[in-house]
């Protein structure tokens, strides 16, 4: 006769029950708890901002310092990074537009880009925001590491002064750095520091990954490759000198002697230049005398450019922007260097009412051999310039070929052909005054391009240049000074 199966005491079943119960009850609990839990130990952020200003409330231009900190122990590459930087911009009617430029970093500003939104849905304290990236070239930051301070101005392009005590960022007591978290950052798209206008927060896992649309990243500026878009508040404007640019105050001609003046360079919007937006202006003033004339010039630095591809977007006058007609002027885009057996030079000089005896309107494209024996080349091309063009020098195996709007206008070699390196410059001034009375005249540049590298057509400078403004690259130099 087969045993009867024993059967599991009650009591060595229900402990095991009350266990299973309780593991039960403590992880819904936990789980329903968790959020509230998470809110008040949120990860530790993966990098900080930290901000500093040195502006009132009241200024001709928002002047963000920013350094970024590395709180991961990789590293981190900038071009991870997004900043943006928010602002209420002020709304009067007819009010410009707002644009920015870089004035220091650490690893250059040639690898600082940044645009000005609009925001889809205004706050109280912000309807804009500046965003800065960086280029692949700006390196990383090792674990612990600080990027140092990124030197930012934000500026209305009609230069008025700007209310910043609306602006979410701006803090006028933040004259040492400290984190800053109405400065937000992002890392491959996704907010990692700081809080947005609408409320959402780093610490908010769900609304930040809602946002993880990683940036098209920044290209590298190309090698040996200078670009500017002449986006500057005005002559003195520090960024214009940490860019590589000098006003001329100095002594000397050409035109009408010891009469150059930074009150001619100027960087106003202008309808026809990309995006209608800004150009440096140069002004050449006179009321017929030596002691009332004003003449206006910008040039390089460096001199470290020879060969390769020069161009720029001009606009040349026929009639002053006040006054009579008539006036003698040279708006120049040239470039100069050397001395002695080196001397070089490269001009295209337009005169809308001619000069030295010579009727306009006319463009003068000539190379240089030796300036104090006039030993010179040149094509005269008699035609109005009244309007914007592209203007291009081309420098290669001794060959110098000028351009404009895709028509060669010249050629020189053989000796005519630059021997030294050289700055690039663009002029604005009187040959002679033969006339009495107030009269201004404008010369616009809508944007530098140089490329040591090649001899490009127009159409592919254009494309260049749309390619660099497409990604906020409103400035970098990559040319190298010989040694």
């Amino acid at each position: 006769m087969a045993s009867p199966r024993r059967r599991t005491p009650r009591r060595r079943v229900w402990p095991k029950i009350r266990l299973l119960l309780l593991v039960a009850v403590v992880a819904a609990g936990g789980t329903a708890l968790y959020p509230v839990w998470k809110a008040a130990n949120p990860d530790p952020p993966e990098l900080k901002v930290r901000y500093r200003t040195d502006t009132p409330a009241t200024a001709t231009a928002a002047k963000p310092s920013l350094e970024v900190f590395n709180d991961t122990d990789k590293p981190l590459p900038l071009s991870d990074v997004t900043l943006r930087y928010w602002f209420t911009a002020d709304d009067a009617p007819g009010a410009a537009p707002y644009a920015f430029n870089c004035v220091n970093a650490v690893f250059g500003c040639s690898n600082v880009a940044g645009r000005v939104v609009a925001m889809d849905k205004a706050t109280d304290t912000a309807d804009h925001y500046l965003e800065i990236r960086f280029a692949d070239s700006a390196g990383s930051l090792k674990p612990g590491a600080n990027s140092k301070g990124i030197d930012l101005q934000l500026f209305r392009t009609d230069h008025k002064k700007l209310k910043q005590s609306d602006d979410r960022s701006f803090d006028a007591e933040m004259t040492s750095y400290k984190e800053a978290e109405n400065v937000t950052a992002y890392k491959r798209g996704v907010l990692a520091w700081g809080e947005e206008p609408d409320g959402t927060k780093a610490s908010d896992e769900k609304k930040a990954s809602a946002k993880a649309a990683a940036p098209d990243p920044v290209p590298a500026p190309p090698a040996g490759v200078l670009f500017d878009d002449f986006s500057y508040q005005g002559a003195k404007d520090p960024a214009l000198f940490k860019h590589g640019w000098l006003v001329r105050t100095s002594k000397g001609g050409p035109g009408v002697e010891n009469t150059w003046s930074a009150d001619g360079v100027t960087f106003p919007t202008a309808k026809g230049s990309l995006a209608d937006g800004q150009v440096l202006n140069l002004r050449a003033s006179t009321d017929g005398t030596k002691a009332g004339t004003k003449q206006a010039s910008l040039g390089t630095a460096a001199s470290k450019f020879r060969d390769g591809t020069y161009a720029a977007r001009i606009h040349f006058s026929d009639e002053p922007a006040s006054g009579d007609s008539g006036d003698h002027v040279n708006q120049t885009f040239y470039t100069i260097g050397g001395k002695g057996s080196k001397y070089s030079e490269l001009d295209n000089e337009y005169m809308p009412n001619g000069g030295w005896g010579r009727p306009g309107p006319k463009l003068d494209t000539v190379t240089w051999y030796d300036h104090k024996t006039n030993d010179r080349v040149y094509e005269t091309t008699r035609k109005s310039l009244d309007a914007w063009h592209t203007v291009l020098i081309r420098v290669k195996d001794g060959v110098v070929a000028y351009w404009m709007d895709g028509e060669k206008l010249f050629l020189s070699n053989g000796k005519y052909a630059p021997r030294a390196d050289m700055s690039v410059n663009f002029n604005h001034w009187f040959i002679d005054l033969p006339f009495k009375g107030d009269r201004a005249w404008d010369m616009k540049v809508d944007w530098l391009y140089y490329n040591a590298n090649d001899t490009l057509s127009v159409n592919e400078v254009r494309s260049a240049v749309e390619g660099f403004t497409d990604k906020g690259m409103n400035y970098f130099d990559t040319v190298r000074e010989s040694r």
